[in-house]
């Protein structure tokens, strides 16, 4: 195509102005914003003279045709870039699909505090400003025991504050096994340099003794930190220095000990039913002096980091000027308030808080749902291939690690359609549908589906099924 036929076929797209007058624009227009309108209309005349150039179309299209481009560029404008999504992965705190559902209580507040003002930082009995600090505190350290406590928006934040609090501009000493990454390649060595302090690892990758931090203590120590390694397992001939007798070692000398605890589990596992995790409450009485850990992990609720402990530290931490850079806002406020609620009664949270029920999920209640599902669906598919199969999952989220869930998936073919094909064609529905590719099956684990989203799961999967591959 020569330049001059180009140029030609450009000259030939009509103008913004001149399209807005035609009767399929004005009908737009009635629909939405003038001024969106506009810019989605331009979107589509720059993309279409740029097909033009290229020689992917050789003819402007007519006005009908770009009304249509403008409309369901429009569409595209609407949809969100935060959409929700139904977790068919089985991984019930999936860090990449926004770990904990929130509980129906959760939502419930979230929708009462933000459909006005609230008392965030004004106190209703003395008609003063009040601090945002105080509206979890009282009932943390109920739950927790702790003569204090106090929220930043996450864990890492919390480890930073801490730690910049009792060891900024000095040392804090460490095991070199605890020196862990988490996820998105933030390195705890990293996060605690940017408090300020300076590491002292002790011990080896596989072995620290009590020694190795008694013999590290110096003039400059501000603080011993452990880590909970809440993401991996060591095994074999391994030590570490459990956090009763670390609090020993640094009470002698006037030390605090902090420790990052990650996962968040506040009462003992025993009594929920789940394997041992150490607790927020049992490293407090073992003699820990500040506790961080998540709110979106095993806590089940929104994201935010926890503080808590003796309640002069805590004191110290509240008036750290770093706080403020950290403070978290009303709607994480209320979410969190109303999940610790559920956590007053563990039978309640273990029912109600939706990450704790899809971890303790029965078995056979399990499998009675995915064989339900699975009949559903070859009702709608007969073309389809639908195993139920006893399966293995994860926890996720950096929580009990290596430990594994069993449970019950389908396990989905289709003659003619790859399982990747399959996979994608979930995704690409809305809402999408989060499932795993394993060997040649698309594999779907109800354990994480929302018992409100099933209905909706089981048509779309259907939809993805019955299309042509």
């Amino acid at each position: 195509m020569t330049d001059a036929r180009v140029n030609d076929s450009r000259r030939r797209i009509p103008s913004v102005d001149l399209l807005l007058q035609s009767d399929v624009f004005a009908d737009l227009i009635d629909e939405r914003p003038r001024s969106l309108v506009v810019k989605a209309l331009r979107r589509v005349l720059d993309e279409t003279r740029r097909q033009l150039a290229v020689g992917e179309v050789n003819a402007a299209p007519d006005t009908a045709v770009l009304a249509e481009r403008t409309r369901q560029t429009l569409d595209a404008m609407d949809v969100p870039s935060l959409r929700r999504v139904i977790n068919a992965t089985g991984i019930p705190l999936h860090t990449n699909l926004g770990r904990a559902p929130l509980p129906s209580a959760v939502r419930e507040a979230l929708n009462e505090v933000s459909a006005g003002y609230t008392n965030l930082e004004y106190d209703l009995e003395e008609g003063a400003r009040g601090s945002r600090h105080q509206h979890c505190a009282a009932m943390l350290m109920e739950l927790t025991g702790a003569g204090g406590a106090l929220i930043v928006n996450n864990n890492a934040a919390a480890v930073v504050l801490a730690v910049d609090e009792f060891a900024g501009g000095r040392e804090v000493v460490v095991s070199r096994g605890e020196l862990v990454e988490i996820g998105g390649s933030f390195r705890v060595p990293d996060i605690v340099a940017k408090s300020g302090a300076r590491i002292v690892e002790v011990g080896t990758t596989n072995r620290t003794h009590a020694r190795d931090y008694a013999e590290a203590i110096g003039p400059e120590t501000g603080a011993l930190l452990k880590v909970h390694r809440s993401n991996f397992q060591q095994s074999g001939f391994v030590a570490e220095v459990d956090i009763g007798e670390l609090a020993e070692i640094a009470h002698e000398r006037d030390l605090p000990v902090i420790h990052d605890l990650g996962s968040g589990l506040l009462p003992e596992a025993e009594s929920l039913g789940l394997p041992w995790e150490p607790s927020v409450r049992a490293s407090l009485r073992a003699g820990a002096d500040i506790v961080t850990f998540s709110g979106d992990k095993l806590l089940g609720g929104p994201q935010a980091g926890v503080i808590v402990g003796r309640g002069e530290l805590i004191d110290r931490i509240r008036s750290n000027p770093l706080l403020r850079a950290l403070r978290v806002g009303k709607l994480t406020i209320a979410a969190l308030e109303a999940t610790l609620r559920l956590w007053r009664d563990e039978s309640t949270a273990r029912s109600d808080v939706p990450a704790m029920a899809m971890i303790s999920a029965d078995s056979v209640a399990l499998r009675r749902r995915a064989e339900r599902i699975a009949d559903a669906l070859r009702g709608g598919s007969p073309g389809a291939e639908i195993e139920v199969a006893q399966d293995v999952t994860e926890i996720g989220g950096g929580s009990y690690p290596g430990a594994q869930l069993e449970t019950w998936v389908l396990r989905i073919q289709i003659a003619g359609r790859s399982e990747r094909d399959l996979e994608a064609a979930c995704r690409a529905g809305d809402p999408p549908v989060i499932g795993r590719v394993r060997g040649d099956a698309l594999v779907l684990d109800p354990r994480t589906v929302l018992s409100s989203e099933e209905e909706v799961f089981i048509e779309r999967v259907a939809e993805v099924l019955r299309k042509d591959g």
